[in-house]
C-alpha cells in the first residue's frame, strides 16, 4: 500500500525543484495536449520556448519579454507579500484595471497640456487607484471578518464592467468617430510611457519591477515588518504571542499589492496598450498568481518566473500564428504550470510510504 507521510519539516530540496519538475511536466502534457489538437508536440514546445529566444525573428521578440513580463512581475511581487502571510488577494486584475482607470484618467484630464508633471500624477494616480480598489477587502476583513479571497475576486467583475462603462462612456474619444476607447496615450507626449531605449522594450514599468524586486528583498530579509509577514505566514500562533498586529499586517499586504497592481496597469494603458478599451485587460492579474507561487514568493525567483511566463505569452503566440493553435489550447497550457507546481508541491510538506496492508 502507497500512503502518504507527513515529514518531521519541510523538504529544502523538494521546494527548490517543484517549480523546475513543474515546468518539465507541464512541457510533456502540454505537448500531449498539442498532439491531440493535430500538432506536432517537439514542433509546438520548440516553438513556444525557442523561437522567441533564438528564432528566425527573435530580434523582434525579445523586446516583448521585457513589455510582457514587468507587469507580471510587478503584480507577483504584491502578491507574494499576503501570500507569504497567509492574505490571499485574488483581485490584482480589478485593482489593475481601476489603477490604469485612473491614471489614464488623469491625462485624459489634462490633454492636451504639454507638462512634466503629468506624467508623475498618473503614476501616483495609478497606485492610488489600486490600493483604493484592494482596501475594499482589507477593510471588510478588518472590520467584519469576511473572506478577501472572495471579495476581491468578486471585485474583479465590479472593475470589468466600470471599464467597459469607461470605454463606452466618458472616457471615449471624441474624435474617435464612435468607436469605443480612449484618447491614443501614446501620442499624448506628456502621458506616454515610451522606451527608455529604442528597441529595447525597457519604459519605466520594467524599472519599477526591478525597483520592487529589491525593495521586497531588502523588507522581507532586513526588515521587521518582513519578519512578522514571514511570521505570520509561518507560524500564525506565535506572531500573536509576539506581539504582531493582524489588522495591520492586512491593510499593509493587501494595501501594497493593490498599488503594485495599480502601476502594472498604469504602464500598461500609458505604454504598450496606448489606450483605455473594453479589451485592455488581458489577464495579468490572474497569471501573476502563477508567478508568484512558481517563484516560490522569493522576490528573485518570481523575477525569473515572470520572464518565463512572459516566454510562454509571446511562444503561445508566435504557436497561434505559425503552427493554428486555438489561443484556448495556450491557456490551458499555462494552467497546467500552476496545476503542476500545486500538486507537486505536496511532496515539499509530505512523503510516500510503501506499507504492507494488514492480512483479513
Amino acid at each position: 500500500m502507497i500512503r502518504l507521510e507527513k515529514r518531521p519539516q519541510s523538504s529544502h530540496t523538494w521546494s527548490m525543484a517543484t517549480p523546475l519538475v513543474a515546468v518539465l511536466a507541464t512541457m510533456i502534457f502540454g505537448g500531449a495536449l498539442f498532439g491531440i489538437l493535430g500538432t506536432n508536440p517537439l514542433t509546438a514546445i520548440r516553438t513556444i520556448f525557442f523561437e522567441p529566444l533564438f528564432g528566425e525573428f527573435a530580434f523582434y521578440y525579445r523586446p516583448q519579454l521585457l513589455v510582457k513580463g514587468a507587469p507580471l512581475v510587478l503584480i507577483a511581487i504584491g502578491l507574494s507579500l499576503g501570500f507569504r502571510a497567509g492574505i490571499w488577494n485574488i483581485g490584482a486584475e480589478g485593482q489593475y484595471i481601476i489603477g490604469a482607470l485612473v491614471g489614464a484618467g488623469i491625462a485624459l484630464a489634462f490633454y492636451p497640456l504639454d507638462a512634466w508633471f503629468v506624467f508623475p500624477l498618473m503614476i501616483i494616480g495609478g497606485a492610488a487607484g489600486g490600493m483604493a480598489w484592494a482596501m475594499i477587502p482589507a477593510l471588510l476583513k478588518v472590520r467584519f471578518g469576511t473572506n478577501e479571497i472572495l471579495v476581491s475576486l468578486m471585485l474583479v467583475y465590479v472593475a470589468e464592467q466600470f471599464l467597459a462603462s469607461m470605454a463606452l462612456g466618458l472616457m471615449k474619444n471624441p474624435e474617435g468617430f464612435g468607436f469605443p476607447g480612449s484618447r491614443n496615450l501614446q501620442e499624448y507626449e506628456s502621458a506616454h510611457n515610451a522606451e527608455l531605449i529604442t528597441g529595447t522594450g525597457m519604459h519605466l514599468g520594467v524599472v519599477f519591477a526591478l525597483i520592487a524586486v529589491i525593495f521586497a528583498y531588502v523588507l522581507l530579509n532586513r526588515h521587521m515588518l518582513g519578519f512578522q509577514i514571514r511570521l505570520t505566514g509561518d507560524a500564525p500562533r506565535a506572531a500573536r504571542f509576539a506581539g504582531v498586529k493582524p489588522a495591520r499586517l492586512i491593510l499593509f499586504c493587501l494595501g501594497a499589492s493593490g498599488a503594485l497592481a495599480g502601476l502594472a496597469g498604469l504602464f500598461e494603458v500609458s505604454g504598450p496598450a496606448g489606450q483605455v478599451n473594453i479589451d485592455f485587460n488581458v489577464g495579468y492579474g490572474f497569471t501573476a498568481i502563477i508567478v508568484a507561487f512558481l517563484g516560490r514568493l522569493h522576490p528573485v525567483g518570481i523575477l525569473l518566473a515572470g520572464g518565463l511566463m512572459a516566454l510562454t505569452y509571446i511562444g503561445g503566440e508566435i504557436a497561434q500564428g505559425q503552427l493554428g493553435l486555438p489561443s484556448a489550447a495556450i491557456q490551458v497550457f499555462q494552467g497546467m504550470l500552476l496545476f503542476f507546481l500545486l500538486a507537486l508541491d505536496l511532496l515539499t510538506n509530505y512523503r510516500f510510504r510503501l506499507t504492507r496492508g494488514e492480512v483479513a
